[in-house]
């Protein structure tokens, strides 16, 4: 008996974790299909070894002509980075100012708040993300409704999201003879004035004219050379770390879907819509999934062997906040976090622009086209 109570109490003395056999740890979702992949990569391996290097070489033939030839050995990289220098000495010397100043008096006869025409005006020339964390809180401090906080981002979207882009569209239309006057004017700044009286006049009606006290301010105050140099930098940040990685993503994923022979029939339905509306299918699908910037710089090569009507298409479509990730990801959240729209209000406004654009882009291949090209 005393043993038998001497047993006891040493099993009661035993570590916690000793007491009594552990239970098994259930598997988490991405374990199992983390299995899958294995258990797929082996009977491939073992029936079809020929199969991933397949896919491989696929991929590399996909992603090479335009990570290296386009951009690393073109002159399309050259151009991007000079077209940021453009920009920024733009920016230094007031351009974006007086654009401010150019555009704002507008503002008053459509009855709709000043700072609504901010974020789109500092996009032409700046960054489409910058432009919505320095412009989301001059509209929440200037007391725009959230109805003009949404026409202000389906506004911004009007506008292409970086420079280059910009400047790659110019090297191509004059490739093609388009008279780029009336094209700037008509697909750059009339967006500025016309889609917010349309929208606040139709969807977004909570409008209300207030004057800005004192207009911000977004020339630099660095001094001309250091703009310069840092311009450069930036220029080759903007090639290096943006567009060559979603270069090589997206032809990764198509290198990937052409190997399955998924992609064909995915890019013959894009193409014939996107052929419907007068732009060029194989920019105007870079465009919408990867980069306008990208898109533009192979139209920049290639615009001599493509109608001039899609080449003017496919400049007006790039001439906005595509691609697709930044209607989706980016803007939701930088205006989320900066204005009084949550991910999902600013997300509709953005996606209203970019239809808005798509229309604007068939529109104007089709009717202004005719008096350009």
């Amino acid at each position: 008996m005393t043993e038998a109570k001497g047993q006891a109490e040493q099993m009661t003395d035993m570590p916690e974790h000793m007491s009594a056999p552990q239970q098994t740890k259930r598997w988490t979702r991405i374990e199992i299909v983390g299995v899958l992949l294995v258990i797929a990569a082996t009977l491939t391996l073992l029936i079809s070894p020929n199969t991933l290097s397949g896919v491989f070489d696929s991929i590399v033939e996909s992603v090479f002509p335009v990570v290296v030839e386009v951009f690393l050995t073109g002159t399309v990289g050259v151009a991007i980075i000079t077209s940021v220098i453009i920009g920024r000495i733009l920016e230094r010397l007031g351009f974006t100012d007086a654009l401010m100043r150019i555009f704002v008096p507008f503002t008053r006869l459509i009855k709709i708040n000043s700072a609504v025409v901010i974020p789109s005006i500092y996009n032409i020339l700046g960054d489409i993300n910058a432009a919505g964390k320095i412009a989301a809180p001059i509209l929440v401090r200037s007391q725009a409704t959230k109805s003009e906080q949404k026409i202000a981002i389906a506004t911004m979207v009007q506008s292409q999201q970086s420079f280059s882009t910009f400047m790659l569209g110019m090297l191509a239309m004059t490739t093609v003879g388009i008279n780029v006057f009336p094209v700037i004017i008509l697909v750059v700044f009339l967006p500025v004035v016309v889609v917010p009286f349309i929208l606040s006049k139709t969807i977004y009606r909570e409008t209300k004219y207030v004057r800005l006290e004192e207009l911000p301010k977004f020339t630099p105050t660095t001094r001309m050379m250091p703009t310069i140099f840092n311009a450069a930098r930036e220029g080759a940040e903007l090639l290096l770390l943006l567009i060559i990685p979603a270069a090589a993503v997206v032809f990764t994923l198509i290198g990937i879907l052409d190997y399955a022979g998924i992609w064909s029939p995915i890019e013959t339905g894009i193409s014939s819509f996107l052929s419907a509306l007068s732009i060029d299918p194989e920019t105007g699908i870079v465009s919408i999934l990867a980069s306008p910037t990208l898109a533009m710089g192979m139209l920049a090569e290639s615009a001599a062997n493509i109608d001039p009507y899609l080449v003017l298409g496919s400049f007006v479509l790039a001439s906005s906040g595509l691609p697709l990730a930044t209607i989706f990801g980016q803007i939701p959240v930088v205006w989320a976090a900066s204005s009084d729209l949550n991910e999902r209000e600013a997300m509709f406004a953005a996606v209203l622009g970019a239809v808005m654009r798509l229309i604007t882009a068939a529109l104007v291949a089709l009717l202004l086209g005719p008096l350009v090209v």
